[in-house]
């Protein structure tokens, strides 16, 4: 299968998935902030790793919400998606949107000080 035909189907999935979350019943994934940074498909489409954030709540109970309703997921995706096979989900938080933010707080605080010193000259 084409690299470029694997890349549109992640993109698809990630996309169905993000709507997808807001009908999970479970407590644990609506009462929390949660979005589908990535989706990655194997070449031979059985299986997919989906990453996800969670801006509030538990990660470790997202992704157990995420786990019980990982039949109701895959049955809607097979519905939306005309696929031959629909992939088994691995469901993986991603830090980057946390690490993203500390650097940030770190490059912020560095810039602080510099800010103080300006004002204190004028």
């Amino acid at each position: 299968m084409a690299n470029y035909r694997r890349g549109r189907i992640n993109e698809e999935m990630q996309k169905e998935l993000s709507v997808l979350l807001r009908e999970v019943k479970d407590p644990r994934v609506s009462g929390a902030l949660v979005s589908i940074t990535a989706a990655e498909v194997t070449p031979d489409l059985k299986f997919a790793t989906v990453y996800f954030s969670v801006l509030a709540g538990d990660p470790k109970d997202v992704k157990k919400g995420l786990e019980s309703a990982k039949g109701f997921i895959r049955r809607e995706i097979a519905q939306r998606l005309n696929l031959r096979q629909t992939p088994e989900f691995t469901f993986t938080h991603d830090h980057s949107i946390e690490h993203g933010a500390h650097i940030a707080k770190l490059i912020e605080d560095i810039n602080a000080p510099k800010k103080e010193q300006s004002n204190d000259e004028q």
